[in-house]
């Protein structure tokens, strides 16, 4: 078994899009939109098969994403090498967005960083 596709809702569905695109190296589709309902959706494909839907309802609610709570916790993505994790982390953070932990080796012996983008959605960059 595997998993097919993780999902996110987005208030910003074209600045999600892009940020993947960019940072993440994602390849999108060309997009779904559902014009009875509003609903709109990106797939979102990476190199080794993993797929991110990132989703638009003008009807959704959006809360406070607190990190200590129930539910997902963070996507991770494994870039290939500490050097790597250093550059994307320092290219995020010269690009505004923000730093919460690493780069560092955890208790747990991850190299890894982890920043805040997407609407306040945690993001962990790894080996």
């Amino acid at each position: 078994m595997k998993i097919e596709h993780i999902a996110l809702y987005v208030k910003d569905l074209e600045t999600a899009r892009s940020f993947f695109v960019k940072y993440m190296g994602a390849k999108s589709n060309e997009g779904y939109h559902n014009l009875k309902t509003g609903f709109r959706s990106y797939f979102l494909s990476f190199g080794d098969g993993a797929r991110l839907e990132i989703m638009n309802n003008p009807e959704m609610l959006d809360f406070s994403k607190e990190f200590a709570r129930t539910g997902y916790a963070h996507i991770a993505f494994s870039v290939g090498s500490k050097e790597k994790v250093d550059a994307l982390t320092a290219e995020l953070k010269t690009d505004g967005y923000e730093v919460v932990s690493g780069p560092r080796t955890t208790g747990d012996g991850y190299y890894e960083s982890c920043i805040i983008a997407i609407e306040g959605n945690q993001i962990e960059i790894t080996v």
